[in-house]
């Protein structure tokens, strides 16, 4: 139970013996409570965007060597390249209008300016979830067909001896359909992830934004 709450419990149970509040200290309780959401929102963007990249010093550089290697092979490089551009674009643009949000709440705003930015955060999130779920959905469907209508599939992933003896188009349909399954399931499980965690945050956000309608009322 957070602040506001046990305030308002507070008044149910005390009536006209409690304290007075005004409008203007309840609205700088949910100002701080919905600045400090929507930095956290901020800070767990950062995160996701860090995280993964320690991966490539364990060892330093080794994965984006090889990865390169299988890219030439397939040649898909430039493909490749203006994928992690157009990728890092995204991802750069929602971490800029992240912080644009945590810097556009401010303590001067009446409640009408604050419900107002509370909605365009709300959209934010929502869109770069979206947005993030279907780039690696469609990375991987991409990925997948590519695989589908190779013509020199053994050649391209350097299969051992033993897995040569399978006919190509059986070949094309266990990587195109195992790249497609596991596709799906990253995309579900980073949509429950971010349902999980971004989800939480929004769900308060709406309380405040529910609070905040209630005073104008």
């Amino acid at each position: 139970m957070d602040e506001l709450d046990l305030l308002k419990k507070d008044w149910q149970r005390k009536g006209d013996y409690f304290p007075k509040v005004s409008s203007d200290e309840i609205h700088q309780m949910i100002w701080k409570k919905s600045s400090s959401i929507v930095k956290w929102i901020f800070i767990i963007s950062i995160l996701e965007f860090i995280i993964p990249h320690l991966f490539y010093l364990f060892p330093p550089s080794m994965q984006l060597k090889e990865g390169f290697e299988m890219y030439d092979r397939m040649g898909i490089t430039p493909w490749f390249i203006g994928a992690s551009v157009l990728q890092y674009s995204i991802i750069f643009y929602f971490l800029y209008q992240f912080y644009r949000r945590y810097k556009e709440i401010s303590v001067l705003d009446n409640a009408k300016a604050l419900m107002a930015k509370i909605l365009k955060t709300k959209k934010t999130v929502t869109y770069y979830i979206i947005t993030s779920l279907t780039f690696l959905f469609m990375t991987c469907v991409f990925i997948a067909g590519y695989f589908y209508f190779m013509d020199d599939i053994e050649q391209v992933l350097q299969l051992p001896e033993n897995a040569k003896k399978i006919s190509p188009t059986k070949l094309k349909n266990i990587f195109a359909g195992s790249i497609l399954v596991l596709g799906i399931i990253a995309t579900v499980c980073f949509g429950g992830l971010y349902y999980l965690i971004y989800g939480l945050l929004l769900r308060k956000l709406n309380r405040n934004f529910r609070e905040l309608k209630k005073m104008e009322m």
